[in-house]
Parts: C-alpha cells; structure tokens; sequence
C-alpha cells in the first residue's frame, strides 16, 4: 500500500529515508527549519564505521568526563546546567555506562554499521548519482604504549565479532601512508571501513530526490501537531499545514524539542563536534583518527578535514576557539611537518549530534501514535548509519520484514 508520508528533518537520516521510501512508491515530503546547506550532515568526518562498535555510553566515560570537565580543550566536555532534562538524561548515561551494556551493544551496532556500508556501496554502483565513497579502512594512530595496548584491545574485540584488525608498527604504516612523517608509535588498522564527502554527498541525494518527486519545504518549522484516536493528522508549520499517512521524526537534536509536543519521553541531547578543512595538499591519503586526542582526519575530495570533540552542552552553535585550536594542535603533533592555515582555523564550522544517553539510536515506531516513526539519536555515528536507518525506516512504514532485528534501538526504552 503505496502512503503519504512527512518527514521532519532533512539531515542524513531524513534524507535516506526519503531515498529509499521513493523507492518503494511512496510520497514523500521533508520539511526542515534550515536551507539544507550547513548543519552536522555537512561537517562530519565522513566515516563510515564498522569498527566503532563501542558505544558513547561506557565504563571510564563519566570520569573522564568529569576530569575533562576542567579542561576547555578536551575531546570531550559536558557543561553542568541545572536543566531537567539534561539532569535526567546525564543520570540515564551514568546508568547506562556499564561493561554489560557494553557487550550486549557491541554486535548490534557492528550490524547496522555493517548493512549501513553495503547500502553506500549500493547506492555509489547505482547509476543515481556518483559521489566520493573509498573503502580504504582506518588507521587508529597512537603515540604511547599505553593508548596502543587500549586500541588494541579494542582491536581483539573487534577481531572475535568477525572484523579484519591488523596492529600496525610506524614502519608498517608508513607502507599504507608513504607521504606523510608519523609522529606515532604505531596504529591499529581497521580493514573494514569506509569514507566519502559528506559536502558532495548530500547536495547530489538532495537534487536525486527532487529529480524523483520528493517534495521539500526548506526554512520552515513545525509549530504544533494535530492528534485523534492514537494517530498524528496532520503537522502545523510556519507556513502550511501538512497531512499525511505516516510521519517521520528525525530532526536530530531538535527532535528533542518536538517529543515534547508529542509526550513521548525519548531523553536527548546535542553533542557538538568541529570541524577544520585544509584544501593545500597535506599529502594524507588514509583516514586516520589519532587516537590520544581523539581528532578524526579524512581526505575527501578536493580537501582534507580534521573532525573532533564532543561538547555536550545544549543547542546553540557558538565556536569555541580553544576546541578547534586543540584540534589543529593535535593535528600538527601527530603529522610532522603539517602547518594547519590560520584562515583554516579561522573558517572552522560546528555540527550537533543527537545523542541518547546509552549511545544507541532511537529507530521504529512509538507506541502512543500508530503513525509516527522515531529516526534521531545517532551520535557521532549518524553519517555512518544513514543509509542503513532509512532502509529500516522505509521497511517498518511499508510493513516488510525489516533487514535486522531492531532490538537496543526501541524509541521508548526509557520511559
């Protein structure tokens, strides 16, 4: 039964599963408060992460946060406010942040990662589009014994879920990466990554969507929502009002504001990460994250970006100088010789990511509205499961058999 569908939120999530509900038949719309142009779908590292199985929510996370707490350029700051909701949502991570927790994530984030990678792979073989997609693994690069022993721990864990993990020497990396000086003891080799450009990706599935009939309605917010008999009828925006059969929540950090509206308790909050894209020749050709900073370097097409930090502290889009300095420091110290520009600095851009208090999305259907599928909380995992919640998305609101069991990712786990 072919729909009528809105989805609130054009971001990577939105955006995919636009794509494949298309596919499938249905009418869509998006409605998003921005122009689609900036946003954290545009200023992301690209990856897509298979090896990333650990989830945000772990052991040593919340005393590292409190010791980071002091310092204004650690990877990863969380900013006290005496808010509810972040009150409630911090209790719920410290809950979370178990080694129980850990190990029942641990496949099923692998899998989605995993069905996300060969749907971008799909997708770059179709004849829709051509965009930046290379699958050349990653480097996690380490400049003490001690950061080694951790990643490769990590490596072995990865190793027994069935990935392809090699612990690098220097030497052995300079063979994977012959241009550039290491500053590094060695690195953990991930086979089973991948990576693109989010700037050429996104606007190419955007004019693939209007070319294919998705409607969109771009600077616009939704001001009220509509209700009867368990079912949402239609959405209130700035400027229309829209009906639909099924609708679509991914609006990333600001979903948060709308869950409210709907009274469906579905705890987030928004994690700010940088950006820093240099378009002189680094000579870096392997993604890289390094590790003791944890600042993600791609090479993407025409540039090279440095990715980091995780700011937990609320939503606003302020650059903290400090944060992106550290990002470029951290940068120089582990490439000899790499001069990140002033104006590189001076240009750097910020992204929220939607995170959910044990480091899992929130993906399927709410239990309250018969109508109304939940697609936001991906974390810094969003760009890598894009692809992968759509299709999921797309398969729960044509009532097909879905590509994986959905279990860890129920909307309303915390209620």
């Amino acid at each position: 039964m072919k729909k009528e569908v809105v989805i609130i939120g054009g971001g990577i999530i939105g955006l995919c599963c636009a794509y494949y509900l298309q596919q499938d038949g249905h009418q869509v719309t998006i409605v998003d408060k921005s122009d689609l142009t900036n946003g954290a779908s545009f200023v992301n590292a690209g990856y897509i992460t298979p090896s990333h199985i650990i989830p945000l929510a772990a052991p040593g996370m919340i005393t590292k946060g409190l010791k980071w707490m002091l310092n204004a350029s650690s990877p990863f700051y969380v900013k006290p406010r005496l808010e509810a909701d972040f009150l409630r949502w911090s209790w719920l991570f410290k809950k979370s942040a178990t080694a129980k927790h850990v190990e029942r994530s641990i496949p099923i984030i692998k899998d989605i990662n995993l069905l996300s990678r060969e749907l971008y792979a799909e997708m770059k073989n179709s004849n829709d589009f051509d965009f930046h997609f290379e699958r050349k693994g990653l480097l996690m690069c380490y400049q003490t014994e001690k950061e080694g022993e951790a990643e490769w721990k990590m490596g072995q864990r990865a190793i027994a879920e069935g990935l392809n993990v090699q612990n690098l020497t220097k030497e052995e990396v300079k063979t994977l990466e012959p241009n550039v000086d290491f500053n590094i003891k060695g690195a953990v080799y991930f086979d089973s990554d991948a990576h693109t450009t989010p700037t050429d990706f996104m606007p190419q599935l955007i004019a693939l969507l209007q070319q294919k009939g998705v409607q969109f309605y771009t600077n616009d917010s939704i001001t009220d929502l509509q209700f009867s008999d368990g079912k949402i009828v239609s959405v209130q925006t700035l400027k229309r009002n829209l009906k639909a059969d099924e609708f679509i929540l991914s609006a990333g950090s600001w979903s948060s504001f709308l869950v409210k509206k709907l009274q469906v308790r579905i705890p987030l909050q928004a994690g700010k990460g940088y950006r820093i894209d240099v378009h002189e020749d680094t000579g870096i050709t392997m993604p890289a994250i390094l590790a003791e900073a944890k600042v993600a370097v791609t090479p993407m097409q025409g540039f090279t970006r440095f990715a980091g930090t995780m700011e937990i502290g609320g939503i606003n889009h302020t650059i903290n100088q400090k944060r992106v300095k550290a990002i470029a420091k951290a940068a120089e110290t582990f490439y000899n010789g790499l001069k990140i520009p002033e104006e590189a600095i001076k240009n750097a851009d910020c992204g929220l990511r939607p995170c959910s208090p044990d480091g899992l999305p929130y993906i399927g259907k709410t239990k309250k509205y018969k109508n109304l599928t939940v697609a936001t909380g991906h974390a810094m995992m969003g760009w890598s499961l894009g692809p992968a919640t759509g299709k999921l998305v797309s398969e729960l609101i044509g009532e097909k058999p879905t590509s994986m069991k959905l279990d860890g990712f129920e909307v309303e786990r915390f209620s």
